[in-house]
């Protein structure tokens, strides 16, 4: 079965920066797998990288089945909730959706269903500049659903929702899962990845310090909680 999304020793430089050093991994189907490591590991870069915004230096990136070599076809199959989304701020969400809808074609199924479970209809007629941070937030968690994806990229994607929301996304994202979608789910929150994850990659320096089931990392670290043993992989990488 194919990776949704396979990397083979992916370097990227900005400047004398290097930022992705031979970067390997894997995503599986029907799996989430949580991305973590400390602020300035690559995460970023790789997401961008997978996303066709950045173009790495070096190695090969196949998403979807499909070489990402600016042939942007691959990224119909794509789900991708930013941390802050940044929606035109004259149009209004309906619109925004409208938009989207035009871009992906006439015919194009759409799941609708978070709209109505974030209780968003009567929210659609309002310029997006002037909604809460929570229901900008909340607009962007349907519009990463909308195509009914077969690879979610989520960054940080409960932040700014709330307690209620966030349970309302968290039960869609095991939905999708079940249905084969594959996530890539970038979060500080280590106690929500431990909820919600299957596998982890663990980016440090640009280099991938661990892929593989979270239950491997436990047992690999010896600890009981995901952020134990997290902190324990950055003190090894450390040394």
């Amino acid at each position: 079965m194919t990776s949704p999304i396979e990397a083979r020793n992916l370097t990227k430089r900005f400047g004398r920066l290097e930022v992705l050093r031979g970067v390997t991994l894997a995503l599986a189907p029907g799996r989430i797998t949580g991305l973590v490591g400390p602020n300035a590991a690559g995460k970023s870069t790789l997401i961008k990288s997978v996303l066709g915004l950045v173009k790495p230096d070096g190695g090969s990136l196949h998403v979807l089945g499909h070489r990402v070599n600016g042939d942007e076809r691959y990224r119909r199959g794509l789900g991708y909730m930013p941390q802050l989304a940044a929606f035109p701020e004259n149009l209004t969400g309906a619109e925004v959706l409208e938009m989207l809808a035009d871009l992906r074609g006439p015919g194009t199924p759409q799941d609708r269903s978070l709209l109505s479970a974030f209780g968003l209809e009567d929210q659609l007629g309002k310029p997006v500049r002037t909604l809460s941070g929570g229901t900008r937030q909340k607009l962007s968690a349907a519009v990463a659903f909308l195509f009914t994806p077969r690879l979610l990229i989520l960054d940080e994607p409960t932040a700014g929702l709330d307690p209620v929301a966030a349970g309302i996304f968290k039960a869609k994202l095991a939905e999708r899962r079940a249905a084969g979608a594959a996530v890539l789910l970038a979060s500080h929150t280590l106690s929500e990845l431990e909820e919600l994850a299957d596998d982890l990659v663990f980016l440090l320096e640009g280099q991938v310090r661990f892929q593989g089931p979270v239950a491997d990392l436990l047992a690999q670290t010896g600890e009981q909680r995901l952020e134990r043993a997290v902190a324990a992989l950055m003190t090894e990488g450390g040394r």
